[in-house]
């Protein structure tokens, strides 16, 4: 999700599935007074404005690990060249959340 679709979902209040598991952080001040004016404008908790601050991150944050094309042909695209397998960071990034969201979900009593 981008900031800008952020932006537009915090003007409709959707709800968002959260882990029973709580994180706890200490923000610089600047940056709290930032997610506390948030809140305030777009009347939501300050909890809520730092799940989607933090949500969007993470998915850019996913968006810009470097592919580091394998040996492996994984498979050939449409023009048929061929896609190597990704040896970056992304697929163990994806095998562990997927595991710790199996173990948040297990925790919870839920499966999603």
């Amino acid at each position: 999700m981008s900031f800008k679709a952020l932006l537009r979902r915090w003007q409709n209040h959707p709800e968002t599935e959260l882990t029973a598991e709580q994180f706890a952080v200490r923000l610089p001040i600047e940056d709290a007074a930032r997610v506390l004016a948030l809140a305030e404008m777009y009347h939501l908790s300050k909890e809520a404005v730092i799940t989607d601050l933090l949500r969007t991150a993470l998915d850019e944050l996913t968006e810009a690990m470097p592919y580091e094309p394998g040996p492996k042909v994984i498979r050939e695209d449409e023009y048929g060249d061929p896609v190597y397998e990704d040896r970056g960071p992304m697929p163990r990034f994806l095998a562990l959340t997927r595991q710790k969201r199996a173990e948040l979900e297990a925790a919870r009593g839920g499966t999603g």
